[in-house]
């Protein structure tokens, strides 16, 4: 099975690529791997401009069902300007439209605001206390292969619990040296929509909208270290449900804040 290292590589030097089987997300390509290669490939367009202008935010917005199979990632870079560039990846396959990611760079500047976090990281379980998120054939999606979660905190997806609150660890199981941004996109993608552990049963429910926030960018971390996760349901009715996640590195420092609007099929 090609990692997601070996997959977003190869968008630094080429707009066109093969996704292979094994990162199955019901019928459709997991999500947060389409996220990681339309964002390398942005990386690469820019160039020497994200030398010191870091992506701020994203909005991803999965319009279609990604197939196994060759497709196109086309760019467009709308405005950039003394501090700020604003650009867009579009993936498409046999010439639809089936993911947009529309993104926001920004480099440092001096400012006389600075408020730190006002949310801490949860106090729970460690990644090796915390039980690990098997994959079971049939049952999962196929690309959990690639991902080592740890489940700390909450009930478990489709256990008709009261609560549709959660937390844990993540990280790739893949090996590579230095994790960046791009790596830690598709890995917040990784864990079931919030909802899940309400149902009484196996339902279906896919991500509408995504929208990214990146707090810290100099992570100096390897893909074996631990990420936290944890995410609240703000409302859910009429079929869609709506969701903020926060992430911590393994020093308790916030990464990045996320939010969705996930359709919910049950």
């Amino acid at each position: 099975m090609m990692s997601i290292e070996h997959l977003i590589r190869q968008l630094e030097t080429q707009s066109t690529i093969s996704i292979p089987a094994g990162w199955g997300q019901g019928r459709a390509t997991f999500g947060g791997l389409l996220g990681s290669l339309m964002l390398s490939r942005l990386h690469a367009v820019l160039g020497d401009l994200t030398n010191d202008r870091v992506l701020r935010s994203a909005t991803i917005s999965f319009i279609g069902a990604v197939a196994p199979g060759d497709v196109e990632i086309k760019t467009e870079i709308f405005r950039s300007g003394k501090s700020v560039t604003q650009a867009s990846a579009t993936l498409l396959q046999d010439g639809a439209v089936m993911a947009l990611l529309l993104a926001n760079f920004g480099s440092s500047r001096v400012s006389a605001i600075d408020i730190p976090a006002t949310i801490s990281s949860p106090q729970g379980k460690s990644p090796e206390e915390a039980m690990k998120f098997a994959y079971i054939p049939g049952v999962m999606p196929e690309f959990i292969q690639q991902v080592d979660l740890r489940w700390a905190q909450g009930a478990l997806p489709f256990s008709g619990a009261k609560q549709a609150d959660f937390s844990g660890w993540m990280r790739w199981k893949d090996t590579f040296p230095v994790m960046s941004v791009t790596h830690l996109l598709g890995l917040i993608d990784s864990w079931p929509p919030s909802v899940l552990p309400v149902l009484k049963g196996p339902g279906n429910a896919s991500t509408l909208s995504w929208n990214i926030e990146f707090l810290s960018h100099d992570f100096n971390k390897s893909s074996e270290h631990w990420w936290q996760y944890q995410v609240t349901t703000d409302f859910a009715h009429s079929g869609y449900a709506h969701a903020v996640a926060h992430i911590w590195d393994d020093e308790k420092n916030l990464v990045a804040i996320s939010r969705q609007v996930t359709t919910v099929f049950a």
